[in-house]
């Protein structure tokens, strides 16, 4: 099983480094990714995973294919059949962010179980590689844009709580519906 790393451990207040654009389909980022994405599905409430997050300082985040589903089709999880893929983000980097910003909640699978509130662009837009090696781009709003900047702090070595208000802890028997 792939631990997460909690804030205080190793890794998590360091700046990842670019994985080499040739070694991306090498058994060993490949296994890298594998082992993001077991994590990631291993959390009942996560959407998304940064590699420190697992102990490797290397620029790569996941979002779950979940991020696309409504809060509905998430609470009966059970009936998914055809949930979207997973999308690899392999040296993203942040191109454009919306002036326009807003309060939103957010945890951590390495926060756990602090929620707050952190001021986020509405629109962001990342350049990256997936995990076959090809460059795309990807624009997003919403949730998506929220999550393309909290990982790529995770990857600058920042945490949500750095910057978040109102922060307060919610046990998951309080409250199953805002982890993240």
């Amino acid at each position: 099983m792939v631990k997460i790393l909690q804030k205080d451990e190793g890794g998590l207040r360091e700046i990842s480094k670019p994985v080499p654009i040739g070694n991306i389909d090498t058994p060993r980022i490949q296994k890298i990714i594998a082992d993001m994405k077991k994590a990631m599905h291993g959390e009942d409430d996560a959407v998304a995973i940064a590699a420190p997050q697992i102990g490797v300082l290397l620029r790569i985040f996941i979002v779950s294919g979940k991020v696309f589903l409504s809060k509905e089709e998430i609470a009966k999880k059970e009936e998914i059949k055809n949930l979207p893929p997973d999308l690899v983000f392999i040296n993203p980097e942040l191109l454009r962010c919306s002036k326009k910003e807003k309060w939103t909640e957010e945890g951590c699978l390495s926060v756990r179980w602090l929620y707050g509130e952190v001021r986020r662009s509405e629109k962001a837009t990342v350049r990256a590689y997936d995990e076959s090696g090809k460059l795309f781009t990807r624009g997003a709003s919403g949730i998506l844009a929220q999550v393309f900047q909290h990982e790529i702090e995770h990857l600058d070595g920042k945490l949500f709580t750095d910057k978040a208000r109102n922060i307060q802890n919610i046990p998951p028997e309080k409250n199953l519906t805002k982890r993240r």
